[in-house]
């Protein structure tokens, strides 16, 4: 089912100080059917985006009241949806920070609308494609649902509650981590190149210079028990990519 077809139920929320631009991004996106409301100050957003619930958020970095980084940081405890952060800045940095606190994805500003749709869209998918496949896993048999449940040892990775265990205890991750995590664990015993890890999770072409799949996959490690500088889980593999290893 596509997202087009469903977008009278996604609700987006703009955290963005800059009314105009804020005012022309949202009648953008509700021309595209989407439901859309704006938050022009950062000390108001942390409580909307954690009481409201938004199906995505489009967070700018830089805020009055508080800054897109430190809400992120305090929401995700609270707040599973996905969030696109936006920076005016193209230091690696701030895209690397916001990906470590907690955001999916980050664009550029000056940001093209129909661009802004497409990853919105593309984030949304995702969620789409979970939903799907928890409600058919739900209606096949017990061999069937198993399917969504991949166990490792001490690790238990399930796609159908978008959730993982370590030794039994529940892992803290952000969507778009998790995404990963099942991404390179279903392809177990597979070297995943960056440009496949890419393609799959963000719809859309790798430019040989994003950052965000490396970052993920450090922060992955340490939640999966795996060791930081001398991985045994999730494998580096020079000029090739990852390898999730089945029996680490």
């Amino acid at each position: 089912m596509e997202v087009e077809q469903q977008n009278d139920a996604w609700r987006i929320l703009i955290v963005e100080d800059d009314e105009r631009l804020a005012d022309l991004t949202k009648e953008y996106l509700e021309s595209n059917g989407l439901v859309v409301s704006v938050e022009g100050n950062g000390s108001h957003a942390v409580d909307r985006i954690v009481n409201e619930k938004p199906d995505l958020v489009v967070l700018d970095l830089m805020l009055p009241g508080e800054d897109g980084l430190s809400i992120c940081r305090k929401v995700r405890p609270n707040y599973n949806g996905p969030i696109l952060m936006l920076t005016a800045r193209t230091d690696d940095l701030d895209q690397v920070l916001g990906l470590e606190m907690g955001a999916d994805d980050y664009m550029s500003k000056p940001v093209r609308p129909r661009v802004l749709l497409a990853r919105i869209r593309a984030l949304l998918r995702r969620i789409n494609e979970h939903v799907d496949q928890s409600s058919d896993a739900g209606a096949e048999s017990g061999q069937a649902a198993d399917a969504t449940r991949l166990v490792f040892n001490n690790l238990v990775v399930d796609s159908s509650m978008r959730e993982a265990w370590l030794d039994d205890e529940s892992i803290d991750l952000t969507s778009a981590e998790f995404d990963l995590l099942w991404l390179l664990s279903s392809n177990a015993g597979n070297v995943l190149s960056r440009e496949e890890i890419f393609t799959n999770l963000r719809g859309i072409e790798y430019d040989g210079q994003d950052r965000s799949i490396d970052v993920r996959v450090s922060r992955i490690r340490p939640k999966i028990g795996d060791d930081p500088v001398h991985p045994r889980r999730i494998k580096t593999v020079q000029s090739k990519g990852y390898l999730f290893v089945k029996e680490a």
